[in-house]
């Protein structure tokens, strides 16, 4: 028998590469990341605040100020709301001044191979009486009208049903609770939180529009984790759906925010339902395709050119004779001189930019914490495939993971056949992550999103045709627990009837839409000083 002839090395190489291919014929490759990127919020322009801010430029001498009876800062619901009320009030020189280049803050808009979709917030539940000028504003355009002395609203703006469903244990169950059987231990502890919360006291939103009692002093001293425990709500399923609402809420996790923001989320609106308890399915709520920007245009038209994009705020300060703003635009400054600011900032950028800012500025800033959010939406090219359990919904939440779910553009449609979307996926990260926002590469943050929807869709990858991020860094303040500490100067701050005023979420200690609009009517509501 001859000697089998030597290997070189090529060879060896090629009959290794060879013996492989049965393995990674049975592997399967996950496929390359589809196009994308970040979009949205340029902190770059923002960040211009941390360093020096160039002063010698605000010397109004020095160059003819831009005049405006009412300056508004900030075109965020709360800046919009604002110049709406001085408009509303005669004063057609009112003007706003917006970091990013398209008003709406947390609230702008997308879209994403001719489909619209959210960056941020993306619905509004209908508002309860204390919100009377989110009602007012609502019937003023349209979507709320009077019907038998009631305020019906236009159900071609409200969420198509199904509204929400579950994954949990391999299969889609209607609503966001987790299912139990009646029963069972579970189902006994969600009829003991259902009695909690109609024992609590009063709530209220807008949240200042409620009388503070001692009960709600206790309740904001303790973590909501920890009067759950007290209360001895303990179950895994019923504590992982009390967690998902803070962090849907709030940005926080339920031993990060108070006791009393954790019942705020149930008793300002329409309580606490066990199964079987509820008579009525849950009021739906408004939305459209690009969320809450929808909202944002109705905001933003009337008021035209006097929104002017891509200003960052650098100093205010305010004089006997009116109040001074600087502002970069591009690599140059404007200087402003109006009657009357309206700081619709953060609270922590409005005590920035304000030269001689009040204490209760100063406090109820350092009072404030902000969670940073990751919003992803992906482009698909077909339906995904259907699972076991209930058929697709608005919003779709998969029980145990880290991320709050996502919302379908196109739930809101009409058509008759399912086709091309725009699935919008929603994370509240840790404080700990808002640095890695700011890295340039948006790849693993992609990565992140997809391999949390994989277990719920398998056939995702197969579907996303582009991947378009928004880091929202502080993208809203967390009711912490002590945040009655600053409360009083919080409320030195709303409303205000001198030259520089203020309006924010900030100032309620938590970021929702009637919160912010509310703010910005208060801000408004006394006529403006002369300049």
């Amino acid at each position: 028998m001859a000697a089998a002839a030597p290997v070189n090395g090529r060879r060896r190489t090629l009959l290794q590469a060879a013996a492989a291919l049965p393995l990674a014929a049975c592997t399967k490759v996950p496929p390359p990341l589809p196009a994308g990127g970040w979009i949205g919020a340029a902190h770059e322009r923002g960040h211009r605040l941390r360093g020096a801010i160039p002063v010698e430029g605000f010397d109004a001498r020095g160059a003819a100020p831009r005049r405006a009876s009412a300056l508004v800062l900030g075109a965020g619901i709360a800046g919009l709301a604002a110049a709406r009320g001085f408009a509303r009030a005669g004063v057609d020189d009112v003007h706003v001044l917006e970091l990013e280049d398209e008003p709406g803050g947390n609230s702008r808009g997308h879209a994403m191979g001719g489909i619209a979709c959210p960056r941020g917030a993306h619905y509004l539940p209908q508002p309860q009486e204390p919100a009377h000028e989110v009602i007012e504003w609502l019937h003023e355009i349209g979507l709320l009208r009077h019907e038998a002395g009631r305020s019906v609203a236009d159900e071609r703006h409200l969420c198509h049903a199904p509204q929400e469903r579950l994954w949990f244990e391999g299969a889609w169950h209607d609503g966001l609770l987790p299912p139990a059987d009646p029963a069972s231990g579970t189902q006994a502890q969600y009829r003991r939180l259902a009695a909690a919360v109609a024992a609590a006291p009063r709530f209220a939103i807008p949240s200042h529009r409620v009388a503070w009692t001692a009960a709600h002093e206790t309740l904001d001293r303790q973590s909501f984790a920890s009067w759950l425990d007290a209360q001895g709500l303990s179950d895994a399923r019923l504590r992982w759906y009390l967690d998902y609402a803070c962090r849907d809420d709030y940005g926080a996790a339920s031993d990060e925010v108070s006791a009393r923001a954790g019942l705020h989320y149930f008793g300002s609106r329409h309580g606490f339902h066990a199964p079987g308890q509820e008579q009525e399915p849950p009021e739906p709520v408004f939305t459209w395709p690009e969320g809450n920007a929808h909202l944002v245009r109705r905001l933003a038209q009337p008021l035209a050119e006097r929104v002017h994009g891509g200003r960052v705020v650098l100093r205010v300060r305010e004089e006997r004779g009116g109040v001074l703003v600087l502002a970069g635009h591009g690599d140059a400054l404007e200087v402003w001189r109006a009657g009357t600011v309206v700081i619709a900032l953060p609270l922590f950028v409005a005590a920035r930019v304000l030269e001689s800012p009040p204490q209760a500025l100063v406090q109820a800033a350092a009072g404030t914490t902000y969670a940073p959010w990751l919003v992803a939406n992906l482009q698909l090219d077909a339906p995904l495939r259907a699972r076991p359990g209930v058929p697709a919904a608005w919003d779709n939440v998969a029980f145990g993971s880290r991320m709050l779910g996502y919302v379908d553009a196109m739930h809101q449609s009409l058509r008759p056949v399912p086709g091309p979307t725009v699935l919008t996926a929603y994370a509240a990260l840790a404080r700990s992550e808002r640095a890695a926002l700011l890295a340039p590469d948006w790849a693993p943050w992609a990565e992140r999103v997809l391999a949390e929807l994989a277990p719920v869709h398998p056939d995702l990858r197969e579907r996303v045709q582009r991947v378009d991020l928004v880091r929202w860094g502080h993208a809203m303040a967390i009711p912490r627990p002590g945040l009655r500490a600053t409360a009083a100067a919080r409320a030195a701050l709303r409303g205000g009837r001198g030259r520089v005023r203020f309006a924010h979420a900030d100032l309620a200690g938590y970021s929702i839409f009637e919160e912010a609009f509310t703010a910005g009517c208060e801000a408004a509501a006394a006529p403006c000083r002369c300049g």
